[in-house]
């Protein structure tokens, strides 16, 4: 057991899916695995494993933000040796080809600044995905016939943001998606030799202002799970 996670070595599994809302640990842990079991309730952060086509997952919500995200992937991976943490969650779509309920792969994460920024001092480190998760969840998502984008996204430290400036340069150089947690998950995983992925669905758009219905979210959000366990497991 950890500070913030009370469960067993033996009941975290070497795969760990990560939404940051820990009812939607609770929603993904009840439609997709089989024989789930919650494992961790500190603090409300739900956690539960089960298996998946005879695999066995762990589901662990990490909360809001990239501290949230540095504390449940730090114990995750120092007090429990996982080795592979895939973020499944939200996004908001930053570019007109990119539409609501669209699935974005997060093949760099962009941020001005996370937790681990201090540790480099004036380097600007270059967070970026797991190769091998990426290239097997891209072609999970074209198996699957979903409209999925590869590349760069923005990890935020601010929900609501007042910097428009900012949002444009992004727009201009590519940046597919703003999210607030892979920057800080893809700096731990490189850190420690282990292999981490973002899989996120677009449920709202900085450019046209659509989103999705609350009724329609978890719809949604079943194609990124399906993406995000095939390419751990392919």
């Amino acid at each position: 057991m950890t500070i913030h996670i009370g469960a067993n070595k033996d009941d975290i599994a070497d795969v760990v899916l990560m939404p940051g809302d820990p009812y939607r640990a609770k929603w993904a842990a009840e439609t997709f695995l089989t024989g789930a079991k919650c494992i961790n309730e500190v603090r409300g952060m739900l956690g539960f494993t089960g298996d998946w086509n005879g695999h066995r997952v762990t589901i662990q919500g990490s909360g809001m933000g990239m501290p949230s995200m540095s504390i449940y992937a730090n114990e995750l991976i120092k007090d429990f040796d996982v080795q592979t943490l895939i973020r499944i969650g939200s996004c908001g779509g930053m570019q007109g080809h990119v539409k609501v309920r669209d699935v974005i792969l997060a093949q760099t994460a962009s941020t001005v600044a996370t937790p681990s920024s201090t540790i480099f001092k004036e380097l600007n480190f270059a967070p970026t995905a797991d190769f091998g998760l990426l290239h097997k969840a891209f072609h999970a998502a074209e198996k699957m016939d979903v409209d999925v984008h590869v590349g760069g996204i923005y990890s935020s430290d601010t929900f609501y943001d007042e910097r428009p400036d900012l949002n444009k340069e992004m727009q201009r150089h590519g940046i597919l998606g703003v999210e607030m947690e892979a920057a800080e998950l893809y700096t731990l995983a490189a850190r420690y030799g282990r292999r981490a992925l973002g899989v996120m669905t677009v449920s709202d758009h900085l450019l046209t202002g659509e989103a999705l219905p609350a009724d329609q979210r978890e719809r949604s959000f079943g194609d990124m799970i399906d993406i995000a366990l095939s390419a751990a497991f392919a």
